[in-house]
């Protein structure tokens, strides 16, 4: 499977177009609707997720609630578009139209596209950098991840995201029986973090952030559970599992690391501390003493719960902006103000979730039959059998 994304933060909308997505997998607006407005959610999100209501209008790929086989188009519209239709509108202006307008960008932002995006592809005015390097774009990113969760929904596999530490403020390590409970309970918190004995304490540090004109970041983690052993492969580097969820979680906007299990912790423990133990039972077969690998060796899954985390760095968009310099006059200058959130992490694990949700499908996909739903849960079946017999 692969998706594109189309569309800019204050365009008339954001479309993804989805290709090789299995044929008759139950899928209504509905069911990618539910993630959005999970997206939208959480403390520190500036004022324009007050401004857009996201839903999705899913335009091919699905007849009566069922997909074909053929590709998927899902487009979300931007409400903020009417206040904007001069500014980004896709006709020829004169050049006193453009005076007009105005809202050139000649004042890049420190730690955003703006800059060397500008260089890359020659524009004087970084808006027209900024409008696609936008977080605006996962909108249409976690409607695909939506699809891709359907279809592990389908076949037995749960998928959840949480918050872990915002602003430096660190969550215990959450003890849930089951990861429906992570997801209620993270669902109802306004920072997405199970370990309510901190929401306030994260709640406060985006307040003061905010206060400042600052921005903060933070640290998510995605957990899927019910996955077959063997998805991924050990025999290029391009086919392990781990590597295109890597890549995947760097992706997303303002992320620049990521880890698996225990993570970089393993550099500071011997090897008898990192490594899971095998083990095996009549009533289970293979199982492992521990999940410190985050459920995946040599680029395949082991059957053990997939655990990766993603660290985000503060938003470049300072209300209190930092030195820059114009491009036009090359005179030094505070940096363009844009609209933004204080922090976007509890936003940002929602993102994370559906990236490596699409990035899980797509390998089942690939490895158990690209064509229909029926056959790929034929094949997992099958492969599951292998398993406990060898």
């Amino acid at each position: 499977m692969r998706y594109l994304t189309a569309g800019e933060s204050h365009g008339p909308q954001l479309t993804t177009i989805l290709e090789g997505v299995p044929s008759n997998l139950p899928l209504k607006a509905e069911d990618i609707n539910e993630d959005l407005a999970r997206r939208q959610k959480g403390y520190g999100r500036g004022r324009r997720m007050q401004i857009e209501t996201d839903e999705v209008e899913i335009l091919s790929g699905v007849r009566h609630a069922s997909t074909l086989g053929s590709p998927i188009t899902l487009v979300v519209e931007n409400n903020d578009w009417k206040h904007w239709t001069k500014i980004m509108g896709i006709e020829e202006i004169s050049e006193e139209e453009k005076e007009e307008v105005k809202r050139k960008i000649t004042r890049p932002r420190p730690g955003h596209a703006d800059l060397i995006g500008g260089m890359k592809y020659g524009h004087r005015d970084l808006r027209n950098v900024l409008e696609r390097s936008s977080a605006r774009e996962t909108t249409v990113r976690v409607a695909a991840g939506a699809v891709a969760k359907k279809i592990l929904s389908e076949l037995g596999i749960n998928v959840a995201s949480h918050v872990l530490e915002i602003g430096g403020v660190r969550a215990n390590p959450p003890q849930y029986k089951n990861l429906n409970e992570l997801k209620d309970r993270t669902n109802e918190s306004p920072v997405r973090c199970f370990d309510q004995s901190v929401e306030q304490e994260m709640m406060s540090a985006i307040d003061s952030a905010k206060e400042n004109g600052d921005s903060i970041g933070g640290i998510v983690e995605v957990i899927i559970e019910g996955l077959p052993p063997g998805v991924g492969s050990y025999v290029q580097y391009d086919r392990k599992l781990d590597s295109k969820i890597a890549a995947a979680i760097v992706s997303i906007n303002a992320f620049k690391g990521v880890e698996f299990g225990i993570g970089f912790e393993a550099a500071r423990l011997p090897g008898s501390k990192v490594h899971d133990e095998i083990l095996w039972n009549e009533e289970e077969g293979y199982t492992r003493g521990s999940n410190n690998l985050g459920g995946l060796e040599g680029g395949m899954t082991t059957g053990m719960p997939l655990v990766v985390r993603g660290v985000m760095k503060p938003i470049p968009t300072l209300y209190k902006p930092l030195q820059s310099v114009d491009i036009d006059t090359k005179e030094p200058f505070s940096a363009s103000i844009e609209r933004s959130d204080s922090c976007a992490v509890p936003a940002a694990s929602v993102v994370a979730e559906a990236v490596v949700a699409w990035e899980v499908a797509n390998a089942i996909v690939e490895q158990f039959g690209h064509d229909r739903m029926d056959l790929i849960k034929e094949n997992i079946d099958r492969l599951k059998s292998y398993a406990g017999e060898f």
